[in-house]
C-alpha cells in the first residue's frame, strides 16, 4: 500500500459528500458506537504559545472499518482577525500508514446538520407535521436538506433577523429550496404550533424560551464555540426530556448543561439517553407529555466516518477500469 495519502481539498469533498448517505452512515457511526466497536475520546485543546491561539483534536477510532483518525481545527491570532480550519486525518489500524487528508469544512456542516436529522428521525412524533427552523446561514440550509424528508411537514418555517434585509431574490433562492418553505417576518410567527423546531444559530445567548411555546414540540440545538453558548434557558432543562449526542462528552461541553447543573439543580443523569442509545434500543423513546430537548456538540467520530465513506468512495473510483475508447 502507498504511504501517500489522498487529499481532498473543500471542492471535491462537496462532490464526494453528495454522493453518500450521511445520515445512514451516521446512524451506524451511533450504533457502534453503542456496542463499543467505535471510541470517541474527549476532545484536547492545546494552546500555543504566546497568546498566539490553539488547536483542538477532535479523536475517534472505528473499529469494524479499520481506521482511526483525527480532525485538527487551528485558531489562529492575526493583526486581520482570527483563523479557523479544520482537517481530517484519516489512518490505518492495519498498515499504519495515512489514507486520506480531507478539508473537514464540508464534513463538519454535513454531520452536524444530518446528526439532528437522524435525532429528529428517532425522536419526532410519527404525525409531526410543522417544523420550524432558526437560523439562515449555511448550516441551517444543511438542516433543511436532511430534515424536510424526515415526515410530511405541511409547512417549514425558516427565521433569521438578517433575512429581513435580503433581497426578494434572496428569499425566492431559498424558498425555491422547498415549496413548503415559508420565511417568518418574526420568531413568534415561525414558532407557532411548531412540532420540531431545530435552532442553527451561532447565538451565545437564549432564542427561544420552551416556556413560551403554544404546544410541547422537539427542539434541537447545536449552539456555538463561544464558551458557554446556549440557545434555550438552562433552567428550562429541569422542564424537559433531555436527550444528547453522546452522553460521555456532551454535558462537560454543552453551555445550557453546565449552567443548569451549577446553578439550577440539574443533573446530567437527567439525560434520557444519546443518540447512540437511542438507535440501539437502549433508551426508551419521549412520551407524549412535555417538550423534548436533544443536545448535539458534534464528535470527532462523525469527521472521521465521513471521512472514511469519502476515502471508500475515491478508493472505489481509481478502481473502476477506464471508459473504452
Amino acid at each position: 500500500m502507498s504511504s501517500t495519502p489522498y487529499v481532498i481539498a473543500q471542492p471535491q469533498a462537496r462532490e464526494l459528500l453528495a454522493q453518500v448517505d450521511v445520515p445512514q452512515i451516521l446512524r451506524k457511526l451511533f450504533i457502534d458506537l453503542a456496542a463499543g466497536r467505535a471510541v470517541q475520546p474527549a476532545q484536547q485543546l492545546v494552546e500555543f504559545p504566546q497568546g498566539a491561539g490553539d488547536f483542538i483534536n477532535y479523536l475517534g477510532v472505528l473499529a469494524d472499518d479499520r481506521v482511526y483518525g483525527v480532525k485538527t481545527s487551528p485558531y489562529i491570532v492575526r493583526a486581520e482577525g482570527p483563523l479557523v480550519t479544520a482537517w481530517t486525518l484519516l489512518m490505518s489500524m492495519d498498515s499504519g500508514q495515512p489514507l486520506l487528508l480531507c478539508d473537514a469544512g464540508e464534513l463538519t456542516t454535513a454531520r452536524t446538520a444530518a446528526t439532528t436529522a437522524v435525532a429528529v428521525d428517532a425522536l419526532a412524533p410519527v404525525d409531526a407535521r410543522q417544523l420550524c427552523i432558526i437560523g439562515s446561514g449555511p448550516v441551517a440550509l444543511a438542516h433543511l436538506h436532511y430534515a424536510k424528508g424526515l415526515r410530511p411537514w405541511q409547512t417549514i418555517r425558516l427565521y433569521s433577523p438578517s433575512l429581513a434585509s435580503t433581497s426578494s431574490e434572496q428569499q425566492a433562492r431559498l424558498q425555491a429550496l422547498d415549496p413548503r418553505l415559508q420565511i417568518a417576518s418574526s420568531r413568534e410567527q415561525a414558532l407557532a404550533d411548531a412540532d420540531v423546531i431545530m435552532l442553527c444559530t451561532s447565538s451565545a445567548g437564549p432564542v427561544i424560551d420552551p416556556a413560551q411555546l403554544s404546544r410541547p414540540a422537539l427542539i434541537t440545538s447545536i449552539s456555538t464555540n463561544a464558551p458557554r453558548a446556549h440557545e434555550v434557558p438552562p433552567q428550562s432543562l429541569g422542564q424537559m426530556q433531555v436527550y444528547c449526542d453522546y452522553r460521555q462528552t456532551t454535558p462537560d461541553a454543552a453551555g445550557e448543561m453546565l449552567i443548569a447543573s451549577q446553578q439550577h439543580g440539574w443533573h446530567k443523569e437527567a439525560i434520557v439517553g444519546d443518540l447512540g442509545e437511542l438507535l440501539s434500543g437502549q433508551a426508551p423513546r419521549p412520551n407524549a407529555t412535555g417538550s423534548v430537548f436533544f443536545r448535539s456538540i458534534g464528535l470527532g467520530l462523525e469527521d472521521i466516518a465521513l471521512a472514511n465513506a469519502l476515502y471508500r468512495l475515491q478508493l472505489k473510483a481509481d478502481a473502476a477500469p477506464a471508459p473504452a475508447r
